[in-house]
């Protein structure tokens, strides 16, 4: 009866010592949670071009990547250089996630388009002292030489043929802002004329205009030549003679001088005594002053800036 049970004993503990071995077996394998190996096109290559291959893992609890089991950088054959090689470690969901970026060089020149393949290695992870490998896979790509084989000829000399020529951009959007922005530009210019009166055809654009720039010419001496010239300038405005009583005739058609009313009595007051009045008034050099700065406000007024 001992015996029967120390047989069973031992039976269950064996049983349970390869479970455990088969889990830890199974563990052990099964190293990386994620592995990809991207890599660019396979063809299209010329001499000199360089080739990209970025390998992403991520790895179980406890596992490290060996810096070492790495390639290093520098010249792996006679045609495949290894210029660069960078590692981005990060933590994962339980364990490390490592990006590792090679950068290749190729200097192989074909006679034709020929298949050649970057060499495989294999990453290693330690974990607790083991070491357990992850093998990466050579890539196969083709290559092209520069110009064919066979040189042509004509009558030019080398015949080489032409790289392919880029498409053509949609310039429909810059071709339709383009002339919004010129048609914007053109009122602008057109509004600016109108304002500082340069078009033609309209006078009454310009009229104080020209009448300060006769009252900048003119001494006291000639103040009945200014005082003619302003009183020009508004009858031109106006169409009609404009007087002192009219005064609130000409602001219903233009209300924009109601703005220098003080200055336009005194003018027309001013006038109307120097002309019909005393004759012995004697004008000062403050009047004529007073003069070209009416003639100045009424510019700014018919320019728009007032």
């Amino acid at each position: 009866m001992i015996q029967a049970l120390q047989r069973i004993r031992f039976s269950l503990a064996l049983v349970i010592a390869t479970m455990l071995l088969v889990a830890c077996s199974g563990a052990s394998k099964q190293a990386l949670h994620d592995y990809q190996l991207q890599t660019p096109r396979p063809f299209g290559y010329v001499i000199g071009d360089t080739i990209p291959q970025r390998i992403v893992l991520e790895t179980r609890a406890g596992m490290l990547l060996e810096r070492n089991s790495l390639p290093a950088p520098g010249r792996l054959n006679r045609w495949l250089q290894l210029n660069a090689v960078t590692v981005q470690e990060t933590a994962g969901n339980d364990g490390k996630r490592y990006q590792i970026d090679l950068q290749y060089q190729q200097f192989y020149a074909p006679l034709e388009v020929k298949a050649l393949s970057i060499p495989g290695f294999t990453l290693r992870f330690q974990q607790h002292g083991q070491t357990l490998e992850q093998p990466v896979a050579a890539w196969t790509f083709t290559t092209a030489p520069l110009r064919e084989l066979v040189v042509r000829q004509d009558q030019h000399g080398e015949y080489m043929r032409p790289d392919q020529a880029p498409s053509l951009l949609d310039d429909a959007a810059i071709v339709r802002r383009l002339c919004v922005s010129l048609v914007v530009a053109l009122g602008i210019a057109l509004r600016l004329a109108w304002l500082y009166g340069y078009l033609p055809g309209l006078p009454k654009r310009s009229v104080f205009k020209r009448a300060q720039r006769q009252l900048q010419t003119l001494g006291l001496s000639q103040l009945p030549q200014g005082l003619g010239a302003v009183h020009a300038a508004f009858n031109g405005l106006h169409g009609k003679p404009v007087f002192l009583h009219k005064l609130a005739e000409f602001y219903q058609d233009h209300p924009e001088y109601r703005s220098i009313a003080d200055e336009l009595t005194w003018f027309f007051d001013y006038s109307n005594r120097y002309f019909f009045g005393d004759a012995s008034i004697m004008p000062q050099e403050h009047d004529l002053q007073k003069l070209k700065t009416l003639c100045l406000h009424c510019r700014e007024i018919e320019r728009g800036s007032r």
